[in-house]
C-alpha cells in the first residue's frame, strides 16, 4: 500500500530579530514562523513552513489565519492521499481552496521534504538536481538610521558575509529616503551593488522622481516603487529608465509574469515560494521570466531556516539568478529552531546536502519559542 499523510501539526513559533527591522508599511521586531510537522504512515515527518510580514501589514494572510486555514480546511484535504502524489495534492488544495498562497507553500514543502527523505534525496535532486551548491546573498539595511546602515553594510562587507546590500525606503519623505540612500552609496563606493526596495510605498509621479534620483546616485535596481495592481504604470517606468524594475508583489504566479511580458515590461522579477504556492508554482513563474528574456532574484519572506532551505532548493536548480538572492532571514533573527545553522561564508550560503530539506528540528527550542496559547 502506499504511504500516505496520517496527521498534519502546525505552530506558531515567534523569532526575536536582532535590530527592529524597518519596511515601508511596519516595523518588526518579532518574526513568527507558522511551522507544518506532516506525519506519513511510514514514520517519515515532512517539515514545512509558512511565513509573512508584519502580521496583516503586508499581505492578506497573517500567521494565526495561515495556520487556522491549515488546521481547518486544508489539512482535511491532506489527511488519508498518498504521500507520493505532491502534484496532486497540490492540485487538490487548489480546487477546493482560494488564494492561501503561503499556507500552501507550507504543505508543499512538507510534502517535498518527506518525499526526499523516504527517497534519500534532497529536495533539490527531486526538482532534477541542483546546478549551484552556493547561492550570492545580499543582505538589507534596514535600521532607517543613515551611520547604522553604513557602519553594518561596511561590516558585513569586510566579513565577506555579503557584498551586495537592499536597502528598505518608502516610509520617508522621498527627497529624505535619496538622501538616505545616496549617502550609503557613496560610502560603498564601487565595492558593492547597492539595490533600493519601495515596497509599493510611491505612486508613479513620486516614483518618477526618485527613480530619476536615485538612478544618479549609481543605484543598480529599483525594487516594486508602485503599487503591485499599476502593471501598466511599471511597464512605464521600466521603459523611462535605465536603471532596472524589479516586479515583486505584481507577479504573484505565471500568468502575472506573461501578463507583465507581454505589455512590454523590461526589468527583472523576484521569485518567492510564499506567493506562488510553494516550489513549484515559483519555478513556473521562473520558467515564463526566462522565456521572455527577464531577469531573476530569488527573494525573500524573511523566513526562518526551513523557508529559506525550500527557497534554496528551488533556486539551485535555475540556470542563472542574475540579481543574486536575498535569502538572509535566518541572520535576522536572534536565535534558530534547527539544530545546525546553515552556512554563511564568501557572500553567500552553501545549499544542504542531506535528504529532503537538508535541516533538523531541535525540540527544546521549538518548545521554548513556540506560542503557548
Amino acid at each position: 500500500m502506499p504511504e500516505v499523510i496520517e496527521r498534519i501539526e502546525t505552530h506558531l513559533v515567534d523569532l526575536p530579530t536582532i535590530r527592529p527591522h524597518r519596511l515601508s508599511m511596519t516595523t518588526m521586531a518579532c518574526q513568527t514562523l507558522v511551522l507544518v510537522r506532516m506525519h506519513h504512515s511510514d514514520g517519515v515527518e515532512g517539515l514545512g513552513e509558512a511565513t509573512t510580514i508584519g502580521g496583516l501589514s503586508y499581505g492578506a494572510e497573517s500567521p494565526e489565519s495561515i495556520k487556522c486555514n491549515i488546521d481547518t480546511y486544508l489539512a482535511p484535504l491532506l489527511i488519508g492521499q498518498p504521500s507520493a502524489s505532491v502534484n496532486a495534492l497540490r492540485a487538490r488544495m487548489n480546487r477546493h481552496v482560494r488564494g492561501n498562497a503561503i499556507a500552501k507553500s507550507a504543505l508543499e514543502t512538507a510534502l517535498l521534504d518527506a518525499q526526499g527523505k523516504r527517497q534519500g534525496l534532497s529536495i533539490a535532486d527531486l526538482l532534477g538536481g541542483a546546478r549551484h551548491n552556493h547561492l550570492p546573498v545580499l543582505w538589507t539595511l534596514a535600521s532607517g538610521d543613515t551611520h547604522q546602515d553604513i557602519d553594518e553594510a561596511l561590516q558585513r562587507f569586510d566579513d565577506r558575509r555579503h557584498c551586495d546590500f537592499k536597502i528598505k525606503i518608502g516610509a520617508n519623505a522621498v527627497d529624505d529616503d535619496v538622501r538616505h540612500v545616496a549617502a550609503i552609496k557613496a560610502a560603498l563606493g564601487e565595492r558593492a551593488s547597492v539595490r533600493v526596495d519601495v515596497n509599493q510605498a510611491w505612486n508613479e509621479t513620486t516614483a518618477v522622481r526618485g527613480i530619476a534620483a536615485l538612478q544618479d546616485a549609481g543605484i543598480d535596481l529599483i525594487e516594486q516603487a508602485i503599487s503591485a495592481r499599476e502593471m501598466p504604470g511599471l511597464v512605464r517606468l521600466s521603459q523611462r529608465f535605465q536603471v532596472p524594475m524589479l516586479a515583486d508583489e505584481a507577479v504573484q504566479d505565471a500568468c502575472d509574469g506573461f501578463t507583465l511580458a507581454a505589455n512590454g515590461f523590461s526589468g527583472a522579477y523576484a521569485l518567492k515560494l510564499a506567493k506562488s504556492c510553494g516550489i513549484g508554482g515559483a519555478l513556473e513563474l521562473a520558467h515564463v521570466a526566462q522565456a521572455a528574456g527577464i531577469s531573476l532574484y530569488g527573494g525573500t519572506m524573511l523566513e526562518g531556516t526551513i523557508g529559506t532551505v525550500a527557497s534554496l532548493h528551488a533556486w539551485s536548480t535555475l540556470p542563472e539568478l542574475a540579481w543574486g538572492t536575498e535569502m538572509f532571514g535566518p541572520l535576522l533573527l536572534r536565535d534558530d529552531i534547527m539544530t545546525e545553522p546553515l552556512r554563511y561564508h564568501d557572500f553567500g550560503v552553501d545549499l544542504p546536502c542531506g535528504p529532503g530539506l537538508g535541516v533538523q528540528l531541535d525540540e527544546d527550542k521549538l518548545a521554548h519559542y513556540r506560542r503557548k496559547h
